[in-house]
């Protein structure tokens, strides 16, 4: 595993911004020569997640419980017959990931914190998964067959640690990611799927070839995650890779295959919040480590390979999202080793929520404010 430097412009930027609206940058100097960002819509409720409609037009969720569309720089509709949701602390809309056969299926999933009543509980909200059909209409558009594919199986009051991010893999499958929900032993508590990825088919279902270890829920993919809030698949060969959130530092790139646990939080390389260590160290036999971390914390959010012609010598690179780091990070990818770390845009665009490359090669940013936008960053005059 490797550490980030360049600690004091984190901890610098991140006083700075959490007293001040973040000023706008319209170019950074960069690895690949000048780029340009341009801010295509704004006025959006903190948005989540972005997904590419292929006309134009993009679809965003809005954590307060709205699925938009947005079109030529402006919020054109929305789109209705979206799952109710707990729109409380970090929980509410979350994550959209379009079908592999979308365009004649038409078929999404959104993630989101689900209230209990709607589950048929008695008590609290957990992270669910939902399956739908997109009919987009002028403007806006509408869902249609809403099924409930996926929700954790314990409920709580938390507001905390939701996770989510899908990740569909080339056989079709879904990865989902689970938040501990602020209980860190939860991730530890082999039959709760809270701090897990879980593996899932487009129905819902348990796949056959799950890696099902003596008493792990039969969803369970890989164990010990704290928040993560990142996961992408790999083009060249299907590995899943996600970032989550670690506590003061300890921020985490992994790479989850079948049947790992991550440690959390036996291992970690944060503290806790008050300054007291976690657990019993960074390492321990048997727990998976990170393949990069951060510390202090950018609170990573947003995960995609970089795979275009536009932006010279970023192919196979990951780029991550920064919350409270305010920053868009590019890691030099060396097959599964982090090779470098390149900083963009620290302290100019705000709060990075998602992160995901177009097909023009172009990368799209979320920025997580009530006055959330949409940027595209491109070499200039591209």
């Amino acid at each position: 595993m490797q550490k980030s430097l360049s600690i004091l412009p984190v901890l610098v930027s991140g006083l700075v911004l959490t007293t001040a609206v973040p000023s706008f940058a319209q170019t950074v100097d960069s690895s690949a020569g000048p780029l340009h960002a341009t801010v295509l819509a704004e006025g959006l409720d903190h948005p989540w997640a972005l997904a590419f409609l292929g006309d134009g037009r993009f679809l965003v969720t809005e954590r307060s419980g709205k699925l938009v569309v947005v079109e030529s720089g402006v919020v054109s509709g929305s789109v209705e017959g979206v799952p109710n949701v707990v729109a409380r602390g970090q929980g509410g809309l979350l994550d959209l990931a379009l079908a592999p056969d979308f365009e004649t299926s038409g078929r999404i999933y959104l993630t989101y914190a689900e209230p209990a009543e709607d589950a048929g509980l008695q008590r609290g909200t957990g992270t669910a998964v939902m399956a739908a059909k997109l009919v987009l209409t002028n403007g806006g558009g509408r869902l249609e067959d809403q099924k409930v594919i996926f929700r954790m199986n314990n409920f709580d009051n938390s507001t905390r640690h939701f996770g989510s991010r899908i990740a569909i893999a080339d056989d079709g499958n879904l990865f989902v990611t689970l938040g501990e929900r602020g209980s860190m032993e939860r991730a530890q508590d082999k039959e709760d799927l809270a701090g897990g990825i879980v593996r899932i088919a487009p129905d819902g279902s348990v796949p056959e070839d799950n890696p099902k270890p003596e008493g792990w829920a039969p969803e369970f993919w890989s164990i010990g995650h704290r928040n993560p809030q990142g996961a992408t698949i790999r083009p060249e060969d299907g590995r899943l890779f996600t970032v989550e959130h670690g506590a003061r530092g300890g921020d985490e790139v992994n790479m989850p295959t079948a049947g790992d646990n991550f440690g959390w939080p036996i291992i970690t390389y944060g503290v806790d919040y008050s300054g007291v260590s976690i657990g019993e160290g960074t390492e321990k036999e048997g727990l998976e480590q990170p393949i990069y971390y951060w510390d202090p914390s950018i609170s990573p959010s947003g995960l995609d390979f970089y795979e275009g012609s536009l932006i010279s010598g970023w192919q196979g690179d990951l780029l991550v999202g920064g919350l409270s780091g305010n920053v868009l990070v590019r890691l030099d990818m060396d097959g599964d080793t982090v090779a470098g770390e390149e900083r963009l845009f620290e302290g100019q665009l705000g709060r990075i929520r998602d992160v995901r490359v177009g097909a023009d090669g172009a990368v799209y940013l979320l920025t997580d404010e009530d006055n959330g936008r949409l940027i595209r960053v491109a070499p200039e005059g591209k």
